[in-house]
C-alpha cells in the first residue's frame, strides 16, 4: 500500500541497529569495514552492494536520498556537496566534448555562468529561450543536443515554464529533459509526472528550511544516475554524513513549513499588489501572474518566493533595504526567517546588465524568501521599508 507524502518524509528511515534507536543516528564514519578479502573483492566490484567508503555512500546519505527519490516519484538519486556541485555534477557525467545544451535564459547566475564560462572549455555550448520563447525551442534544438533544462520557478523572477509542453519537445527528439525544482520542492510539483528525466534541488534551501547546512541532490531514472554516481564517486563532490542527517530530519517537516510559507508568501504578495509604491509584483498564484493558469495546473502551492518592483528604481530599492528591520538581508532563501535579496547585486551580480534584463531582472527588482514569522509582522516590516524609501 503506497503511503502518503508525509508519511514517506516521516516513516522512510535507515534499518535500526542493535540499539533499537528511534531516531536514526549518525553515522561519522569515513570508511567500513569488511568480515574478510572476499567480501571486501566483491564489494568494490559491485558484486554486494554495500557501504565501502563515505565519498560514496553512506547510511545517512542513503536515507535523504532515499527519501527525495520517494518524494518526487524518481528511481534512484545520489547527493552532494551543495546544489551547484549537483547541478554540474549532472552535466559533466552526461556530457561529452562537442554536445549541446538547450536551456532557459532564466537560470540561476552560478548555473549561467557554469554555461557560459565553463562549460565551454569542452566544446560545449548552450542555446537559450526566455520565458515567453518556449515555442522557439524545437529550432534551437540541434542533431548534437544532449540535454533541455529549466528551471520552474526560475530564480529570482518566479515565472513559471509549462512542465508538460517541455517535457513532450524533450521526448519528441530523444533528449534528456532535467529540470531544477529547488523553489518548489516536490511537496509542490513532481516534474518526473510531466516528462522530466532527472530533477535538481539545492538542499540549502526549502529542504533544510532552517539555514543551517549545505547540501544538492539528483534524482531521475536509474540510468542517467547511475552515470552521476559513477562520476561523483570518482570527483569526490559527496554530501556529509553530518548534513545528509539533518536534512534527512528536516524532509519530516517539509510539507507543513511548505504549506505555511506558501500561505504567508500569498498574503505578501496581496499586500504588495495593493501597494502604491510597488511598480509590479510576481508571484505564482497571484491572478495577475502572466503564467498563472500553468502555475495552477502543475503546482499545489505557490511557494515562498514573491519578487517585486519598487518605484523609484535603484535608489529607491537600496532605500527600501538600508529601511528594513526585522526581514534578514541575505542571498539565502527558503529558510525560517524572511529573506530580502537584490538579486542585480547579489545572486546575478556577475552577469551583465544586459543578461539581467534579458530575464527581467531590473535594478529595482527586490526577491522575498518569505518566512515563517507571524505574516502581520513581515507585512509591516516591509510596509515601512517601503514608506521610508520614497521620502
Amino acid at each position: 500500500m503506497s503511503k502518503h507524502f508525509e508519511t514517506e518524509a516521516i516513516r522512510n528511515q535507515t534499518e535500526r541497529s542493535q540499539f533499537s534507536e528511534h531516531s536514526t543516528p549518525l553515522y561519522l564514519t569515513s570508511s567500513f569495514v569488511f568480515d574478510d578479502a572476499e567480501e571486501m573483492r566483491s564489494s568494490f566490484a559491485e558484486e554486494k552492494q554495500r557501504n565501502l567508503y563515505s565519498r560514496f555512500t553512506n547510511p545517512n546519505t542513503t536515507e535523504f536520498v532515499d527519501k527525495v527519490v520517494k518524494m518526487e516519484g524518481a528511481e534512484a538519486g545520489y547527493a552532494f556537496a551543495t546544489g551547484m556541485s549537483a547541478i554540474f555534477s549532472s552535466f559533466a557525467a552526461l556530457l561529452n566534448a562537442g554536445d549541446h545544451i538547450v536551456s532557459c535564459r532564466s537560470v540561476f547566475g552560478s548555473t549561467h555562468s557554469m554555461f557560459t564560462k565553463y562549460l565551454p572549455k569542452w566544446n560545449i555550448e548552450t542555446s537559450y529561450f526566455k520565458v515567453d520563447e518556449v515555442d522557439l525551442v524545437e529550432s534551437l534544438i540541434k542533431e548534437n543536443t544532449k540535454i533541455l533544462y529549466i528551471e520552474t520557478p526560475t530564480n529570482p523572477a518566479v515565472d513559471i515554464l509549462d512542465l508538460e509542453l517541455i517535457g513532450n519537445i524533450a521526448k519528441k527528439h530523444n533528449i534528456i529533459f532535467i529540470v531544477d525544482n529547488c523553489f518548489a520542492t516536490p511537496y509542490i510539483q513532481q516534474p518526473i509526472k510531466f516528462g522530466a528525466d532527472l530533477v535538481i534541488h539545492s538542499a540549502t534551501k526549502l529542504m533544510d528550511g532552517q539555514g543551517r547546512v549545505l547540501g544538492g541532490v539528483t534524482v531521475g531514472k536509474e540510468d542517467l544516475i547511475r552515470e552521476i554516481y559513477l562520476f561523483a564517486r570518482n570527483t569526490g563532490p559527496a554530501m556529509s554524513p553530518f548534513n545528509a542527517w539533518v536534512l534527512s530530519k528536516s524532509l519530516e517537516t517539509l510539507s507543513l513549513r511548505v504549506e505555511k510559507h506558501s500561505k504567508n508568501a500569498l498574503k505578501v504578495a496581496s499586500f504588495l499588489e495593493e501597494n502604491k509604491n510597488v511598480a509590479l509584483v510576481k508571484y505564482p498564484f497571484l491572478e495577475s501572474h502572466p503564467q498563472y493558469k500553468t502555475a495552477k495546473k502543475q503546482m499545489k502551492l505557490g511557494g515562498n518566493i514573491v519578487a517585486f518592483e519598487i518605484k523609484g528604481g535603484i535608489e529607491a530599492g537600496r532605500k527600501f533595504l538600508n529601511k528594513i528591520k526585522m526581514c534578514s538581508l541575505s542571498a539565502n532563501l527558503g529558510d525560517t526567517r524572511t529573506i530580502v535579496t537584490h538579486p542585480s547585486s547579489t545572486t546575478h551580480g556577475r552577469l551583465s546588465e544586459e543578461d539581467r534584463l534579458e530575464v527581467g531582472i531590473t535594478n529595482g527588482l527586490v526577491r522575498v524568501s518569505v518566512g515563517l514569522e507571524n505574516v502581520d509582522d513581515i507585512i509591516a516590516d516591509i510596509s515601512q521599508a517601503l514608506i521610508n524609501s520614497n521620502k
